[in-house]
């Protein structure tokens, strides 16, 4: 049975208040999502009922460059579907799926049985995608039940402190970006309010959470000057795909400033890996003071450094490959279309790659003999003391 602490509820209720809080301050005067002119439904295949070839005449009208391309025809299939939600549930439409060769289009023909996205516009009902936020809540609730089940009070603790993290972003940071707040100090509260809270709620009030904070903040600090002095050696603009020339282009007066887009994911990204490794050193240093308790400063300090460097070759490995697999497809095109390795590397959507890998990297580096260091100073500052924070730790 979970024993719940005093201090574990205010820890719970000033995390809920400050995204109360943040979230009613960012909001007001934020850029609103565009309200979709269609009606858009979610509905199940019942019957696919016609699959026919169509040509695209229209294209003799441009120019002979475009006529000489090989187009295949393109493919309609009509379907009925029952709608699974709004005002129209419960009722049966007809819809069309379109493979044209104009476009790029690998979705899967439509069958019977499929849940999909339908809009309507104008011309009828279009298929607009397979449903896929039921299947990924469903392996969301298989990933809570599994940590849950492996860790525990642990695992409880875990998925509570995950969810104000991501309540963070997307509560609190993400409207201060479109409410036209200041990118740089909003990032720095947010990992602030990570940092502090991630810790406090999965170890609780000891010296191994306060010890892990300070790694952590040391780590991620070291990160963010990094990123901030090669932001200006770099020369960086912040445009670095389409996605970010859109954000230029919003409408209204708000201006989004990318280059601080990029400093808050450097630190934002860093600050997870950062913080597993502070943890990690916090812990391991706690238990070996526990175990060995005639351990001196020097020797813990020693050993934490130690722990670290085992720690560093696969946590920066981690990071590196992380921010890799985020953006393969780009590396992929850009290789493809770069005259050179050298022009590939020197492309500023894969220099601000490499940049956010290189700061947490070094956000890593430093935060390990920093945790050390700091564990070793907080443990052993006053043993008479300990006891009250083993049965503490004991507790957690």
């Amino acid at each position: 049975m979970i024993r719940i602490s005093i201090p574990y509820i205010i820890t719970i209720a000033a995390a809920v208040a400050l995204l109360i809080i943040g979230n009613g301050i960012m909001t007001p005067g934020m850029i609103k999502f565009q309200n979709n002119p269609n009606e858009v439904v979610k509905a199940k295949v019942e019957k696919v009922f016609e699959k026919v070839e169509t040509n695209y005449d229209f294209l003799d009208d441009f120019d002979d460059e475009i006529e000489t391309v090989p187009l295949s025809p393109g493919i309609k299939i009509m379907f009925e579907a029952k709608v699974l939600n709004g005002a129209r549930k419960g009722q049966t439409i007809t819809a069309e799926q379109t493979f044209s060769p104009i476009l790029i289009d690998r979705s899967k023909e439509i069958e019977k049985g499929n849940k999909v996205i339908l809009f309507n516009n104008e011309m009828g009902w279009f298929f607009g995608g397979y449903l896929r936020t039921n299947r990924l809540l469903g392996l969301g609730i298989i990933f809570i039940f599994c940590v849950l089940l492996f860790g525990g009070k642990k695992g409880f603790n875990t998925i509570v402190s995950l969810s104000f993290t991501c309540s963070a972003i997307f509560a609190v940071f993400i409207p201060s970006i479109l409410s036209g707040k200041n990118i740089y100090l909003m990032s720095i509260l947010i990992c602030v309010y990570t940092m502090v809270m991630v810790p406090l709620i999965v170890i609780g009030y000891n010296k191994k959470s306060l010890a892990s904070i300070l790694g952590c903040v040391g780590g991620v600090m070291v990160a963010g000057i990094i990123a901030l002095v090669m932001d200006k050696l770099l020369f960086f603009t912040g445009i670095i795909d389409e996605h970010s020339r859109y954000l230029v282009n919003l409408p209204g007066e708000i201006q989004i400033n990318l280059r601080a887009v990029i400093f808050a994911g450097i630190i934002i990204g860093a600050m997870g890996a950062v913080m597993d490794v502070s943890i990690s050193i916090a812990s391991s240093l706690w238990e070996i003071k526990e175990k060995a308790k005639n351990i001196n400063f020097r020797e813990l300090l020693k050993s934490g450094i130690t722990i670290g460097r085992d720690i560093m070759g696969t946590m920066a490995d981690t990071l590196i490959l992380a921010y890799i697999g985020c953006s393969l497809t780009i590396v992929i095109l850009l290789s493809i279309y770069s005259s050179s390795l050298f022009g590939l590397f020197n492309s500023e959507m894969i220099a601000s790659e490499i940049l956010q890998a290189l700061a947490g990297s070094f956000g890593i580096l430093f935060a390990m003999p920093l945790t050390a260091l700091f564990s070793s100073i907080i443990y052993l500052r006053k043993p008479n003391e300990d006891s009250g924070s083993i049965s503490q730790d004991q507790n957690q």
